[in-house]
């Protein structure tokens, strides 16, 4: 509840940095054979994701139930033994070496998802951060047409375009990310340092999904 309550007194994208810059922390060194994906800040992050996503309202509400069930699957897992699944990586092992990693329920999918979905939010505030001026209808299909639509099938992607509609204005979406006792410039030094944090976590993640030749699943 504490981690909570301080949680909630700073904005989604504060705490997402520092949730990523803990994840950095607790990485055992830079050897790439002993990839390390810490479960649980990765797990929080993509909970504050969930937070930023709401911002941008009914446009985002079957992605933001996808994530909270993916969210829910992995950290079912975790528990089912905390110290060894404490690094995403080798839930990907258990599963691919029983041969469950593509099943539909899978935890891996799941992390597959995530990873999407953190890759949709990149995107757009990178698009966010260089043009403040575009419109953020088409900030959103650009970033999701780069990230989610490719994996998405036709049902999908034609009911992302029908909520597109539903999309709030730039100034909208800008007040509501930088809360009661934000302000421009406070928002924009914070939405730069999470890309820094965010960009080669996922670069990373990306190369441990193609290891276990994952990065190309479609949904079903």
């Amino acid at each position: 509840m504490k981690r909570k309550r301080e949680l909630e007194k700073v904005s989604e994208i504060r705490s997402a940095i520092e949730e990523l810059s803990m994840m950095v922390k607790l990485k055992p060194g830079d050897n790439h054979d002993a990839a390390h994906i810490p479960t649980k800040p990765f797990l929080h992050v993509c909970n504050l994701v969930i937070q930023i996503l709401d911002k941008i309202g009914p446009t985002m509400a079957v992605l933001r139930q996808d994530i909270h069930q993916n969210i829910q699957r992995l950290e079912i897992f975790h528990e089912s033994d905390p110290s060894l699944y404490s690094n995403l990586v080798e839930i990907m092992k258990k599963e691919a070496s029983e041969g469950n990693a593509r099943k539909t329920t899978s935890s891996s999918k799941a992390f597959v998802w995530l990873t999407r979905s953190l890759d949709f939010t990149l995107a757009l505030l990178q698009k966010l951060s260089r043009d403040p001026e575009q419109s953020m209808e088409q900030a959103v299909e650009e970033s999701y047409n780069i990230t989610l639509k490719p994996w998405h099938g036709w049902i999908s992607s034609a009911a992302f375009k029908v909520a597109l509609q539903l999309v709030p204005d730039n100034k909208t979406f800008t007040n509501l990310l930088m809360g009661k006792d934000g302000n421009n410039e406070t928002l924009k030094e914070e939405t730069q340092n999470l890309i820094t944090l965010l960009s080669p976590l996922l670069e990373e993640i990306h190369s441990i999904l193609r290891v276990y030749d994952m990065d190309r699943l479609k949904s079903t």
